[in-house]
């Protein structure tokens, strides 16, 4: 049987200390998910990915990184740069739960009124958002999923290696069991 034309891909960009993550930072299984906050799918697989922690507790660690498809989500991006723009306050998870509960509702006054209803600082969130701050960072989440052969949303890597969902999340179950069990 020919090898899928995916396995195998590698994480290019190894998580660190910049990325936005839930778990022990040691943990044996580390899943990166390349998302954006205007994709139903994502909004679909995020709850999963909260019961893939509660089941792994102690041995699995997420890691969610920006990959806004622009031309077919219109406010992906702009809701990329609010969520980074919450992190910076400490409040990325906070807004990423937000985003994807309100995914009907992304436009500027929207994500405005989210930072508002977590309690940020205004005057810094405007300021990141007017300017364009997380951009830069935005981008360099797109070319690192690019690099790690991502081609849709949400893209998963366990352990580095691609983790195919097209067929369902309970995919992404068995590759991180199966990890752990390593």
């Amino acid at each position: 049987m020919p090898e899928h034309p995916l396995h195998g891909a590698e994480l290019a960009v190894p998580v660190d200390a910049s990325d936005h993550t839930l778990g022990p930072e040691h943990a044996p299984v580390v899943v990166v998910e390349y998302g954006d906050f205007d994709c139903p799918t994502c909004k679909q697989a995020a709850p999963t990915v909260r019961l893939l922690l509660e089941r792994f507790a102690s041995r699995g660690r997420v890691a969610f990184r920006h990959f806004p498809l622009e031309q077919a989500h219109p406010h992906a991006l702009l809701a990329a740069e609010a969520a980074e723009s919450a992190g910076e306050q400490g409040k990325f998870w906070e807004m990423h739960d937000l985003l994807f509960a309100n995914q009907d509702r992304l436009a500027v006054r929207h994500l405005h009124s989210y930072a508002e209803r977590l309690g940020l600082d205004m005057a810094r969130f405007t300021a990141g958002m007017d300017d364009h701050v997380y951009l830069q960072r935005i981008r360099e989440h797109q070319d690192g999923g690019r690099r790690s052969r991502v081609r849709g949303t949400p893209g998963f890597l366990v352990n580095g290696r691609i983790q195919d969902v097209s067929f369902g999340l309970e995919r992404l179950f068995d590759a991180v069991g199966a990890a752990q069990k390593r």
